[in-house]
C-alpha cells in the first residue's frame, strides 16, 4: 500500500514543464501505471453500472505529493483549445454518447451560453458544432437570448462564422425555424435558472436541466468524488488523500453583511488542521491553505485563498464584493471550503504557473490542455482574467499508456491525469444517477 512508509519525498520531484513532455518520475504516477490493467478493468465495470454524463471537463492540480481534481464542469467550454489531432477521438466519443441517448437521432440542436461578444467562448461553440457535424449529425445553434428575434451570423476571429437562431416553443417541442431536433445538447450551465422554454418538452436534453448550477452544488459533487476515491484507492492500495481534496461546507453566508463569518472561520480552522495532519504524515514542508469558493457557479468567480481563519474577518470591501456574486450577478449564499492543492507545474522560460484541464465525451478522455497564468501563484486560482492555454501540452491521449516506457515518457506522461479526471467523471455520473432515481 502506498503510504507515508513508502518513499514519498515527492515534494522533491515536482514537475517543471519547460516543454510539454518533461517532468520527473513521481511515485504516484509510477504506481498508477503499474496498476493499469486493474484500473481499466475497474473503470469498465463502473461504466456498466453507471452512465457517464454527455461531456465534462475537469480541472486538476498536481502538487507532486498530491494529484486531485478541484472542479468538474458538466457544460464545458474550451473545445477550441484542444489539439486538433484529438478531433477523431472527439467524433468517435460523440457518436458513442448520442447513440446511448437516442439511437435514431439525426438532427441536433446545440443551446449555448447567452454570449454574443465573448469570442473565446463562441469559438468553442463553433468547434463543438464541427465535432457534432463530423460525427454525422445535422446541427443548428439555438440561442436563449431573449433579445434575439431573428437569426444572427457572427464572424469569429478564426474566420469561422456562427449562426445563432432564436428558439421556438410549440407545445412540447423546441425548435428553430424549419428545424425540429431529435436531441438537444445543452452547453449553458443555467447559472441564472432553468429556462421555461426548455421545461417539460418531449425531446431529450443532455446534460439534463437539473445538472445546471441553479440546482447543482459543488459540495454534493465532491461528496460523491470522495466516495469514488475511497473505492478506487482501496482497489489499488493507495491512501485516498493522495487523490482527494478534503472539503467542508457550512450554512448561509453574506460577505457584504458579514453574516455567517464565524461559521466559515471555524470550518476553515478545522480543515487547516486536517490538512496539516496529512502534511506532517507525509513530511510535506509547505503551509496548508484553503480555497473558499461559491458552492454553485463557474468561470472561476467567487474564489479566494485563505491561510488562516483571521483572513475571513479582514477582507476589504473589494474582496467582499468579489465574493458576493458569481456569473451573471448571481448572489453567493453558500460556499464550499476545499483543501488547497498546490500546483508546482510551470511552463516556459518565465516559469508561468500551470494546471491541466482534461476533457471527456461520454466516458472517453478526448484531450486536454494546460491553463496558464503568468500573474498567479502556486496557491491561487488560475481560472481568472489573464489566463491563457497551451493546447500542445497533451500530444497524445491520456488513455493510451505504454508500460514498456518510463512513467514520464510520451504517451505515459498524462495517464495519471486521465485516471483522476475519469474518477471525477464517475462521481458526476453518480450525481446524475441519484437525480434520476
Amino acid at each position: 500500500m502506498l503510504t507515508n512508509n513508502a518513499d514519498l519525498s515527492l515534494y522533491d520531484a515536482v514537475p517543471h514543464l519547460t516543454t510539454a513532455l518533461q517532468g520527473p518520475l513521481k511515485y504516484l504516477e509510477t504506481h498508477l501505471l503499474a496498476q493499469l490493467p486493474e484500473i481499466e478493468h475497474w473503470f469498465r465495470q463502473q461504466w456498466q453500472y453507471t452512465t457517464a454524463p454527455f461531456y465534462a471537463s475537469v480541472d486538476l492540480r498536481n502538487a507532486g505529493f498530491k494529484l486531485a481534481p478541484v472542479d468538474t464542469n458538466l457544460f464545458p467550454a474550451g473545445f477550441n483549445n484542444l489539439n486538433p489531432a484529438f478531433l477523431p477521438l472527439c467524433v468517435q466519443a460523440t457518436q458513442s454518447a448520442i447513440e446511448r441517448f437516442n439511437i435514431t437521432a439525426f438532427r441536433v440542436l446545440l443551446v449555448p451560453e447567452n454570449h454574443t461578444r465573448n469570442f473565446y467562448y463562441l469559438e468553442s461553440v463553433a468547434t463543438l458544432g464541427d465535432i457534432l457535424q463530423k460525427a454525422g449529425y445535422e446541427v443548428r445553434i439555438g440561442s436563449l437570448l431573449p433579445e434575439l428575434l431573428v437569426p444572427q451570423t457572427l464572424l469569429l476571429p478564426s474566420g469561422k462564422t456562427l449562426l445563432l437562431e432564436p428558439l421556438i416553443r410549440e407545445g412540447y417541442c423546441v425548435s428553430v425555424k424549419d428545424f425540429v431536433p431529435c436531441l438537444i445538447i445543452l452547453n449553458n450551465d443555467l447559472s441564472s435558472g432553468r429556462p421555461a422554454i426548455l421545461e417539460n418538452i418531449h425531446q431529450e436534453i443532455v446534460p439534463p436541466l437539473q445538472l445546471g448550477w441553479s440546482t447543482r452544488l459543488k459540495s454534493t459533487h465532491f461528496a460523491y468524488y470522495s466516495q469514488v476515491a475511497q473505492e478506487f484507492s482501496k482497489k489499488i492500495a493507495i491512501d485516498p488523500w493522495l487523490i482527494d481534496p478534503l472539503f467542508r461546507n457550512c450554512g448561509q453566508i453574506d460577505f457584504m453583511k458579514k453574516t455567517g463569518e464565524q461559521c466559515l472561520a471555524d470550518n476553515v480552522q478545522i480543515l487547516l488542521d486536517a490538512i496539516q495532519q496529512k502534511y506532517i504524515e507525509y513530511h510535506v514542508p509547505y503551509r496548508p491553505f484553503v480555497i473558499v469558493k461559491a458552492d454553485a457557479g463557474s468561470y472561476g468567480m467567487g474564489v479566494m485563498t485563505v491561510h488562516s481563519p483571521a483572513d475571513i474577518f479582514t477582507l476589504n470591501r473589494k474582496q467582499r464584493t468579489k465574493m458576493s456574486a458569481t456569473k451573471e450577478g448571481q448572489k453567493i449564499r453558500q460556499v464550499i471550503l476545499q483543501e488547497g492543492v498546490y500546483t508546482f507545474e510551470t511552463i516556459g522560460p518565465k516559469e508561468a504557473v500551470a494546471e491541466p484541464v482534461v476533457y471527456m465525451i461520454d466516458h472517453f478522455v478526448v484531450g486536454g490542455f494546460y491553463r496558464v497564468h503568468k500573474a498567479r501563484g502556486i496557491n491561487e486560482n488560475l481560472n481568472a482574467p489573464g489566463m491563457h492555454f497551451e493546447p500542445l501540452a497533451f500530444v497524445d491521449s491520456c488513455i493510451t499508456p505504454d508500460q514498456n516506457k518510463a512513467p514520464d515518457a510520451c504517451p505515459n506522461r498524462f495517464y495519471a491525469y486521465g485516471v483522476i479526471a475519469r474518477l471525477a467523471l464517475l462521481a458526476a455520473a453518480r450525481e446524475l444517477a441519484q437525480l434520476n432515481e
